[in-house]
């Protein structure tokens, strides 16, 4: 069984949040063509978003299903990425709406990001899962 530590889910949070907030940048300036807008929808989601990864993170910590060799499999990340996406899609369209006002663009913006998100987080996955820092391995004995 594998099991994270808080200060791993917490490193991996932040390296997530870079790559996703240049992607919820450039994909709110493409919809609204307005840096003003988009800037500040990217940047109010690095405190809400890091905290709901981390929880995140945390739930399937606690869920040992998709991991073999002691490293998770392409399929539970998926499984991960698509749940994630969820929370993170839910939380862009309600900040970008709070922020561009419009609920259109709020929309378009999380709606893109479902695609480009799943993407991005699938293969920010597979990095860190040939990464051991943080991970400790607690050997289970089986019962015949």
């Amino acid at each position: 069984m594998i099991i994270d530590s808080p200060l791993r889910s917490l490193i991996k949070g932040i390296s997530w949040r870079i790559v996703a907030s240049f992607d919820t940048f450039v994909l709110a300036f493409i919809v609204t063509s307005r840096a003003l807008i988009a800037a500040p929808i990217a940047a109010s989601e690095i405190l809400t978003k890091i905290v709901l990864y981390f929880l995140h993170e945390r739930l399937w910590n606690l869920i040992t299903w998709g991991r073999s060799d002691n490293k998770p499999t392409a399929i539970r990340s998926l499984a991960k990425s698509m749940s994630w996406r969820i929370w993170g899609t839910i939380d862009t369209i309600i900040l970008s709406y709070f922020i561009s006002g419009n609920i259109h663009f709020a929309i378009t913006i999380g709606s893109l990001e479902v695609f480009t998100k799943i993407l991005f987080f699938f293969v920010h996955e597979r990095i860190w899962a040939q990464i051991k820092w943080g991970r400790k391995i607690i050997k289970t004995v089986e019962h015949v």
